[in-house]
């Protein structure tokens, strides 16, 4: 029998322990299921207490750690298609946030690092509570959500292998886009990092490390906000610059931001809006957003830009898209960016004022860095607002 394969209930095989190397130990059987019925059998090895949330596939080959510590993937249980979890361990500074926001972890193998001076990215999970499974087929699974779309889905506690019990616990599970996560996920008060340079204002909707890194790489002092921050708190007469961060959930609940966009728009600052960032600022120029069938969770989709031709490999972590045919002409946005897998749009820029925004990730975390530009182009912007004596 092959580990992991999928059962109708009631009578759901279980892989061996086999899965999940014991130098990091399992905690016994349990269940995968989701809302539309669709039960796996696994082997606990993270949180001793179960739960669930929306299922996403990542299939990044690398970087589980930053997926793991990741803000975007608050309230989703996420799927890594790549069969070896956990082998490279766990750095500090790798961390993306300062704890994981994944609602569960499902993985083929849960591996052991094999660098001494690695902590065991298990032992993350589990001081907070997460939930993982191991010994499922993890590229069935991601067949099967790429056929039905979107589910919700629950890691049973280890022990807990009742099938009918574990898929109406999804049912009951809340609707993703009726949730607030950004507030979750966001700082409560203001901070700043760096004392020197162009000042950078980042609205903090789930702010990943690697991007406070990359824009003080490039000479910027960053000033993070919490996401209540109001246009007259960011806009102050030193900001030079203005980065709307990515972070979790529906775009369609966030009427505040998307005001303070349009402030910041309306003003002719330098803005750069990253993932739902570029949503929020799409949504302050009249475009519609809208959730994919399945999202973009990935270290490898290949983006042109629609004015040069040229084609970048970049890191994605999205379940919502911005609607290009419903961008008003008159609000001087453009779409400058699609991806080639799907033709969704992957970026705006203004035709006068110089803003951008991406749907990728440019700071990676995982994955390639080839969209690093993005911020190279932004600190252009900023310095030539900037005065002189900060720039």
């Amino acid at each position: 029998m092959s580990p992991g394969a999928a059962r109708a209930a009631p009578s759901i095989p279980l892989p061996t322990d086999a899965v999940v190397d014991p130098r990091i130990g399992s905690s016994g059987p349990c269940l995968l299921a989701l809302e539309d019925g669709t039960v796996f059998g696994g082997v606990a090895f993270g949180s001793d207490r179960g739960g669930g949330g929306d299922l996403v596939v990542n299939t990044s080959q690398t970087g589980y750690q930053e997926v793991c510590t990741d803000p975007s993937y608050a309230g989703q249980v996420v799927v890594m298609t790549y069969p070896l979890i956990g082998n490279h361990g766990r750095f500090a500074d790798d961390d993306q946030s300062e704890r994981p926001w994944l609602k569960g972890l499902i993985v083929g193998h849960a591996t052991a690092a094999v660098l001494g001076q690695a902590r065991q990215i298990v032992h993350l999970l589990r001081s907070w509570g997460v939930p993982a499974i191991a010994g499922l087929d993890t590229r069935a699974l991601a067949r099967h959500l790429r056929e039905q779309g979107s589910l919700r889905g629950v890691i049973t506690a280890p022990g807990k292998t009742d099938p009918d019990a574990a898929v109406e616990a999804a049912r009951a599970l809340p609707v993703w886009e009726q949730q607030d996560f950004v507030s979750q996920v966001s700082v409560s008060s203001p901070y700043e990092v760096g004392d020197r340079g162009p000042v950078v204002a980042v609205v903090d909707l789930g702010l990943k490390t690697n991007i406070i890194r990359a824009l003080r790489r490039r000479g910027a002092r960053v000033r993070i906000f919490p996401h209540t921050a109001t246009a007259a708190e960011v806009l102050q007469p030193d900001v030079d610059g203005v980065v709307i961060s990515p972070g979790p959930g529906d775009p369609g609940l966030l009427d505040e931001q998307v005001a303070l966009a349009a402030a910041v728009v309306a003003a002719g600052r330098p803005l750069l809006g990253i993932c739902l960032g570029h949503q929020i600022v799409a949504r302050a120029a009249g475009a519609r957003t809208q959730r994919l069938p399945f999202g973009h969770h990935a270290a490898n989709h290949p983006v042109r830009d629609e004015v040069s031709g040229r084609v970048v490999v970049t890191a994605q972590n999205h379940e919502v898209e911005v609607v290009g045919d419903s961008l008003p002409e008159a609000g001087g946005f453009y779409v400058s960016q699609r991806n080639l897998n799907d033709g969704t749009v992957e970026g705006l820029r203004h035709h006068a004022l110089p803003i951008e925004t991406v749907q990728y990730h440019p700071e990676g975390s995982p994955g390639p860095l080839d969209a690093a530009e993005v911020f190279d182009r932004f600190l252009g912007h900023v310095r030539a607002h900037a005065d002189p004596v900060r720039a």
